[in-house]
């Protein structure tokens, strides 16, 4: 919050000034009025009236102005604020090395929208705190030189209220940091809702999930419902002392009128600034609320823009003309993985079959460099170079992870697939590859069987495409997804289960397309997490994993004819 005002100090100040000219306008007019009344309107003097009004016409211009000029400012403090927020936020949950952070994607949503909002509430509330507290010490200042106790009542009674007050600010924010934990965790559900639609309805879960939404979104209610009734108490308590600190200004005035001490003008005047005196303090005595709730947003903001990187930053100083195995993994342990030993040459198609899903996750989450060093032991190389040591863009420029569930942009078919093709390998690379072209986008749709997609579409590759490829099958978006990582031609490209939405004779082609293009006369590697014969039956070597660890490695074939486990897990 001190670094959003810092930011905007220069434009903060001008409208600090501003608003501050304006309720000192505001709390001249009672004054100007009272002086009417005695110089022009008591002696019946007409010309002094016309001087008067003339002023008094001015003096709304002025008052007009100062508060145009200076809304204006914070609002465009807030609007710039709010939107280089949410850029900080979104560059931070986009780094390469990831973010450390218990938030859901839901979540994060919330912080990165409404939350940044809120955070720059804090350059409205100091522009009208400092507006409000011009007007209580111009009040003070005008009734001390109509009568001293009157202004002495003004200053200590804001003082009081403004304390009182003070006490319910820790309420209100833990109560509104709770509302906005229960309404992140609702967002969190809804966008998990939302992004699995399609197979809840697959195998009918759609009920119990949106059960499950309507449990958090209860929840969030409760909360906001708390939040709001704390906030409502809290407003109109200080909404009526306000006014009943304006009404003793008012009786004062009256009183001492009665008893002679003032005259009518100067009792005009008193109950002129009574009234006016309500706004400020009103305003005054809501601020802390206010700060409590921006608050609150802002901790989440902080969170989220302080997290620690997920990834180790690795070192720029590796050796770019190491030899040996594009891919070793010895004696790995991570999740399910246990004691791992996995070499995977140069050039090499090798199939990796995991009778257990989670095996073959925690395997694809190392290879795609999602986990930090920390959270695994024994040894990742990518050419005799460890991972630790890899800086992070290097190790993804070099080692291109495909997941299962392919995630496809709004946009065209052709801004999809061409997505990634500007990832080619560094000169002298670890991967043994030198600078080359990204692999022609025609020769990348036959060999991923995607130019069957393109062609069902009149605009052909220029055919739009909804968010997450809502558009597309899910077959559709498995051959778009494994388009793109082939024109990206990476050195080493692994694909997790990249056909379980097509048919076996598109199988059978992809499975053909994938050996043609990347394993004819410049060989990649290319390694493929799955049970699909068509793919392993074009590998030069499939790689068993049970329990963790390697069990078995041959040829699909001879697997086929020696392993009865195998012939069940993968023969059909």
């Amino acid at each position: 919050m001190w670094r959003t005002l810092r930011r905007h100090r220069g434009r903060m100040t001008i409208a600090v000034v501003l608003c501050g000219l304006h309720q000192l306008f505001e709390a001249l007019v009672p004054v100007a009025i009272g002086a009417i009344v005695a110089n022009a309107i008591a002696p019946g003097d007409r010309t002094v009236l016309v001087a008067w009004l003339i002023g008094l016409a001015l003096l709304f211009t002025a008052l007009t102005y100062s508060w145009r000029l200076g809304a204006r400012l914070v609002v465009a403090a807030m609007e710039g604020e709010g939107h280089r927020l949410r850029v900080e936020v979104t560059d931070t949950l986009l780094r390469p090395r990831g973010v450390r952070t218990d938030m859901r994607a839901g979540e994060l949503l919330s912080v990165a929208t409404s939350d940044a909002d809120r955070t720059t509430w804090i350059l409205d509330l100091v522009a009208r705190a400092v507006a409000g507290a011009v007007a209580v010490i111009a009040t003070a200042v005008i009734l001390f030189v109509i009568d001293v106790p009157l202004g002495l009542g003004v200053l200590f009674g804001t003082v009081a209220l403004l304390a009182a007050l003070h006490f319910a600010a820790p309420v209100i924010a833990h109560r509104t940091a709770e509302q906005q934990a229960r309404i992140g965790t609702a967002s969190a559900v809804a966008t998990d809702l939302v992004t699995g639609l399609r197979p809840l309805r697959g195998f009918g879960g759609e009920t119990e999930a949106g059960q499950r939404f309507r449990a958090v979104s209860a929840d969030a209610l409760t909360a906001t419902l708390g939040a709001a009734k704390v906030r409502s108490v809290f407003a109109g308590v200080s909404t009526s002392a306000s006014a009943l600190l304006a009404v003793a200004v008012a009786a004062g005035a009256g009183w001492l009128a009665l008893s002679g001490r003032i005259g009518l003008a100067e009792v005009i005047t008193v109950v002129g600034l009574a009234q006016f005196l309500i706004e400020p303090l009103t305003t005054l005595a809501q601020v802390p609320a206010a700060v409590a709730a921006s608050r609150g947003s802002a901790d989440r903001v902080a969170r989220v823009l302080d997290s620690a990187p997920l990834l180790h930053p690795g070192s720029d100083d590796v050796n770019h003309h190491a030899q040996g195995p594009v891919l070793e993994l010895a004696d790995l342990r991570y999740r399910t993985l246990d004691g791992l030993d996995l070499t995977v040459a140069r050039g090499e198609f090798v199939g990796i079959v995991a009778y257990r899903p989670e095996d073959a996750d925690a395997l694809f989450a190392l290879l795609s460099s999602q986990v930090p060093a920390d959270d695994y032991t024994g040894s990742f190389s990518v050419g005799t170079v460890s991972a630790r040591d890899l800086p992070i863009e290097l190790a993804r420029t070099l080692v291109l992870a495909e997941p299962h569930d392919t995630f496809l942009f709004s946009g065209t078919l052709r801004s999809n697939i061409t997505a990634g093709s500007n990832i080619t390998a560094g000169s002298n690379s670890i991967a043994g590859r030198g600078p080359a072209p990204s692999v022609d986008l025609e020769r990348a749709l036959d060999a991923s069987a995607a130019r069957e997609v393109v062609d069902l579409h009149p605009s052909g590759l220029d055919h739009p495409v909804g968010d997450d490829g809502t558009t597309l099958s899910g077959g559709q978006r498995q051959r778009v997804a494994l388009a793109r990582a082939l024109v990206a031609d990476p050195p080493v490209l692994v694909l997790h289960d990249p056909t379980t939405a097509v048919d076996s004779v598109t199988e059978l082609n992809i499975a053909e397309g994938l050996v043609a293009l990347r394993h004819g006369t410049d060989p990649r590697t290319t390694i493929v997490l799955t049970s699909s014969p068509a793919l392993l039956a074009a590998a030069d070597r499939v790689v068993v994993i049970d329990q963790g660890r390697v069990v078995a490695a041959a040829t699909h074939h001879r697997l086929a004819e020696i392993d009865t486990m195998y012939q069940e897990a993968v023969v059909r």
